[in-house]
């Protein structure tokens, strides 16, 4: 059943304000966590309000085509060099969910499900998308990742001025403008979406209408067939969609609901860190890279802070690439030893 257009368009008005607002604050991920924080609010309130929903999945598309066109020719370059903390990335992700998932499961008391995707260190979107496509609670898992991402984006800069070391600036005004984007980099964009998507559903994978298009994106990418970005005119417009559709979920969700599932992230939050900062004091000498930076490079939430150096990029990268890869084929693997006698 469709929602009433008018209670769509109210949803968008909201959030577009809170993208607005959070853009001008210089918040994280502005398009992404204003719609869903004032959306939430606007739930909560009872508002009139009802979720973009058909709309989404093209929006999720537009970010997998983000995603991969991060991936250049120049990280395979200089891959190398960064060899050893890359292949860290693997055992940080394992010990983080190993010490978070239990967290969700004995002290949040999550179920199994939502317990997993919360505990995977990073990718906000994909997380949720896929932790929902396999019964998790979206609202808790949006929540988890959400508390993650803006609890270290208000305590990180502080460090970094304090410190000295590196400058905090706002990304939703980097990228290319919509009217500075080519046509042939635009079709080829969309291309990889209109191709990847279709592919990855025919092939059963996961959260298809973003690994699809992500992979292909990723592809034509690292080969060096296009270096075009999508507009972030269109990136902030998709963020908006998901925004507000994770924040209309908490249509008809109590407050006590909310305040648990923050209470919740902020423990996940710690954890993260903690195994950040040490992870982070391995890799500076081994990389060669200020301590700042390397904790930034394995810190989930740590790239929207906008301190753009291709090492700290390329880890990010990487690592969400690698959550998105292994979450679900891990998940499989947790479930059939449960179901073992």
């Amino acid at each position: 059943m469709n929602a009433p257009a008018g209670k769509v368009l109210l949803a968008l008005a909201i959030g577009g304000a809170g993208g607005y607002l959070f853009s001008l604050l210089r918040l994280p991920l502005p398009w992404m966590l204003g719609p869903m924080a004032f959306c939430t609010v606007a739930a909560l309130l009872r508002a009139p309000i009802a979720p973009p929903a058909r709309i989404r999945p093209y929006m999720v598309m537009v970010l997998g085509i983000m995603l991969g066109s991060g991936f250049t020719p120049a990280m395979l370059g200089r891959a190398g060099e960064w060899l050893v903390s890359l292949a860290l990335l693997f055992a940080y992700i394992a010990v983080t969910a190993a010490l978070a998932l239990p967290y969700f499961l004995k002290v949040a008391r999550f179920d199994p499900v939502t317990a997993f995707f919360c505990a995977m260190p990073g990718g906000f979107n994909e997380m949720v998308m896929a932790g929902t496509d396999l019964g998790g609670d979206e609202r808790r898992i949006a929540l988890i990742h959400a508390s993650r991402v803006l609890l270290v984006v208000f305590a990180v800069p502080l460090w970094l001025q304090l410190s000295g070391d590196l400058a905090v600036i706002n990304r939703s005004t980097l990228g290319v403008g919509l009217a500075d984007a080519t046509a042939g980099g635009l079709l080829l964009l969309a291309a990889c979406g209109a191709v990847g998507w279709p592919i990855a559903a025919r092939l059963g994978l996961p959260a298809a209408a973003l690994v699809g298009p992500m992979l292909a994106s990723a592809a034509l990418h690292l080969t060096g067939l296009t270096a075009s970005q999508p507009p972030r005119e269109i990136v902030n417009l998709a963020q908006l969609f998901i925004g507000t559709t994770v924040g209309c979920r908490f249509i008809g969700t109590g407050t006590r609901e909310v305040l648990h599932a923050l209470a919740a992230g902020t423990g996940m939050t710690a954890i993260m860190l903690s195994v950040s900062a040490a992870f982070g004091l391995l890799v500076a000498p081994l990389a060669g890279v200020p301590f700042p930076v390397a904790i930034l490079a394995f810190a989930p939430g740590g790239l929207a802070l906008g301190v753009d150096t291709a090492f700290i990029a390329t880890h990010h990268i990487v690592r969400i690439f690698l959550v998105i890869s292994l979450a679900l084929p891990a998940f499989r693997l947790l479930l059939r030893r449960r179901r073992r006698p």
